[in-house]
């Protein structure tokens, strides 16, 4: 059976040593850029209220607490309180409970491909920034994008492998899909039964906000047996050599709620769905093989980007207080009189061009690169934390916050677990 399997060894897992020290630097950034979120949509909800042109940054706050303040938070809280094994349901980015399990598959990779080809499901593109703005769009214009890309779960903690659905009247915002995940090598469901792969099927109704995170996100159908009844009849239907057995009450039937806060319920039946007698081409390459590419993941790209720009604006800001010095009022450090206009270009001239280096060599995957920049970037924001603290002086739109501001998105970025991952990624050993 050509099964997909991976086994990850990093240092510090399961050992102490200097694997044990960069784990804790790692968690210990996580933690920090997320307090520091916090403190930063406070202080954006505090300029909102103060500037005329209102409407705008509350809508900044809006994105900085549903997109980087709350899923921060929740993945904080839901590590010290969610179990971290099977429980017959997939977490979201934010680690929080997903869509349930609720099919399992025996058969290689080609032969689901082919299978769920045939049944008239269309593979899903995999989540980037074009395939993200064009869903946007098209959801929008309610223009069909049979192809439209699904939201990361993760389950044996990583996210599904592939994901296929099939697009309803023409329109993103309602589709079917299932997302689906290989199982470790050696590993079996709960009683014993061994299947290779396992699938979480659910049916998108409407686009809305999640009532946990308030982002913008699909909103499900509370009765998923639907779903993966449906998943299994248009495969069966398509190809007679495919057999399926149901684990009866595999998990107790239930009411709950997955990660977007949308009402889940099931039965508890788990079918398997057998295709081992699919004729199917060579398999694709496994998705294993593709993640030890030297390509950073969106987090790290985003980071490093936000660092140049943030270097960059820094060097044109030092420029700027060589022609006009009554800039160095706005300056958000302390003992600005002892600080001159020189001493206080030359500093920000070399933090721009720290910046710089650093978000370029950390695009490279340098760990100890990458957690020199957040270094840097926290010394930023304590800078402003005490100032406001001491003196009173708090950061704002004219002087300072900017600056705090992408620092806090270079450490959200950076301290993600896909931005660790890909910094250490030569540490790895990836079997197949």
């Amino acid at each position: 059976m050509a099964r997909r399997s991976e086994v990850v060894l990093r240092d510090g897992e399961g050992s102490r040593g200097p694997g044990g020290v960069r784990a804790f630097v790692d968690g210990a950034f996580f933690v920090f850029a997320g307090v520091s979120a916090v403190w930063l949509s406070l202080l954006l909800l505090q300029e909102s209220l103060s500037l005329s042109p209102r409407l705008l940054l509350l809508v900044v706050f809006w994105a900085l607490v549903a997109y980087l303040v709350l899923p921060r938070l929740h993945r904080m809280l839901t590590h010290l309180y969610l179990p971290d094994y099977f429980i017959g349901r997939a977490r979201t980015s934010d680690g929080l409970l997903g869509d349930p399990v609720n099919l399992a598959l025996r058969g290689d990779e080609a032969q689901v491909h082919e299978a769920m080809t045939r049944a008239g499901w269309i593979r899903a593109d995999d989540v980037n920034l074009s395939s993200s703005w064009w869903i946007v769009a098209t959801t929008a214009s309610r223009r069909s994008y049979p192809a439209a890309p699904v939201s990361p779960l993760t389950l044996f903690d990583r996210q599904q492998d592939f994901a296929y659905q099939q697009e309803v009247e023409g329109n993103p915002a309602k589709r079917h899909h299932v997302r689906f995940w290989a199982c470790p090598e050696g590993w079996m469901l709960p009683g014993g039964h061994d299947v290779d792969w396992l699938a979480a099927g659910s049916y998108d109704r409407s686009v809305g906000l999640s009532l946990l995170t308030f982002q913008v996100t699909h909103r499900i159908a509370p009765d998923i047996d639907a779903e993966r009844d449906h998943i299994v009849e248009t495969v069966t239907r398509a190809d007679p050599t495919v057999r399926v057995d149901v684990i009866r009450d595999f998990s107790t039937g239930y009411h709950a709620r997955n990660g977007g806060g949308d009402r889940i319920e099931t039965d508890g039946d788990l079918p398997v769905v057998d295709v081992r007698a699919v004729t199917a081409p060579s398999p694709p390459l496994p998705a294993a093989e593709l993640a030890t590419g030297r390509r950073p993941p969106p987090p790290t790209a985003f980071a490093s980007a936000v660092g140049c720009l943030r270097g960059g604006l820094s060097l044109l800001f030092a420029l700027l207080l060589q022609v006009s010095p009554e800039g160095l009022d706005l300056l958000p450090v302390a003992e600005k009189s002892d600080i001159g206009v020189a001493g206080a270009a030359t500093a920000l001239a070399v933090s721009g061009v720290l910046d710089i280096v650093l978000a370029v060599l950390t695009y490279r995957g340098q760990d100890l690169v990458r957690i020199l920049l957040m270094t840097h970037c926290a010394l930023t924001v304590i800078v402003a934390f005490l100032a406001e603290v001491d003196r009173g002086e708090r950061p704002t739109l004219s002087a300072g916050l900017v600056n705090v501001a992408l620092g806090i998105l270079v450490m959200l970025a950076l301290s993600s677990r896909r931005s660790r991952d890909y910094a250490t990624r030569d540490r790895a050993v990836v079997a197949a």
